[in-house]
């Protein structure tokens, strides 16, 4: 065998174990890449104040969590679909489902996390009996939790809805008959507590009731039923749902530790389905 092919045996054998001595590094690396930190996306009251728990038991598990709070129902969805966070923990599936059809997108639920009933609030009454004919109520103006909001209504002979209607679809569009002739006044989720001192009474979703200093349980004058479909849910991006980080945050969530923090500090306003 001449000089010239020995060099050039030489030379493939040496390529090739490179070849497989990088493709081993990177297997090497991508195994210890997991991640030790991430960023969850939440709305103020409720859902920040529980993250600050499960944070300390993701720690446990080795996992930093860096909470990031979003002031509306819109943005923590956008920020999760663009890659700027890694999970969101403030909303149900239907609310999912509908940012997803409406923008697009094809995020998806990892985990559950806790039931939060809507209430109906009033500075001017006290029972849903003493709210006038022509009254100003208002609701979320997001889609599924303005059809719950719808709902509640619909619970108190107020409204009646299309009853061919999709629940977790029902818009303002949908009520065939007002008997009570109610204004329903949609607004942004985080303005209805404010709104109570105009207008006759507000449905407040249960994350911003608590920050107004409002309980469920003790200041509604009606209360939405714990119905499945409306359980809070841990949000990621489809390609993620098997991430080893993010299944530690969903266990860190679904502990006991955080289980009790939410029955001793919201005990009926909020419900953990695990």
């Amino acid at each position: 065998m001449n000089l010239k092919k020995i060099a050039i045996i030489t030379f493939v054998l040496i390529t090739t174990a490179s070849l497989f001595s990088g493709c081993d590094n990177q297997n090497i690396n991508s195994a210890s890449q997991e991640k030790k930190e991430i960023t969850v996306g939440v709305t103020p009251g409720s859902s920040e104040q529980i993250l600050e728990v499960v944070a300390k038991e993701a720690d446990k598990q080795g996992l930093k969590i860096h909470v990031k709070t979003f002031s509306d129902y819109i943005t923590p969805d956008q920020a999760l679909a663009n890659g700027d966070i890694d999970l969101n923990a403030f909303q149900h599936q239907p609310f999912l489902n509908s940012f997803n059809e409406k923008n697009g997108t094809h995020l998806i639920s990892i985990g559950k996390t806790y039931l939060a009933p809507l209430g109906l609030y009033s500075h001017k009454y006290k029972s849903t009996t003493e709210i006038p004919n022509g009254a100003k109520i208002a609701i979320p103006n997001d889609p599924s939790n303005g059809g719950r909001a719808l709902q509640l209504l619909q619970k108190q002979g107020w409204i009646k809805l299309a009853e061919e209607k999709d629940p977790t679809k029902i818009t303002v569009q949908d009520i065939v008959d007002n008997p009570k002739q109610l204004h329903i006044i949609e607004l942004e989720a985080a303005q209805l507590p404010r709104s109570l001192d105009d207008t006759d009474a507000s449905i407040i979703n249960a994350g911003y009731a608590i920050s107004a200093g409002l309980n469920s349980q003790k200041d509604a004058i009606a209360v939405e039923d714990n119905t499945s479909p409306y359980v809070n849910i841990i949000a990621a991006r489809p390609e993620d749902k098997d991430n080893p980080a993010y299944q530690k945050f969903v266990k860190a969530f679904q502990s006991e530790a955080v289980k009790k923090y939410i029955n001793e500090n919201f005990p009926g306003a909020l419900v953990p389905v695990w």
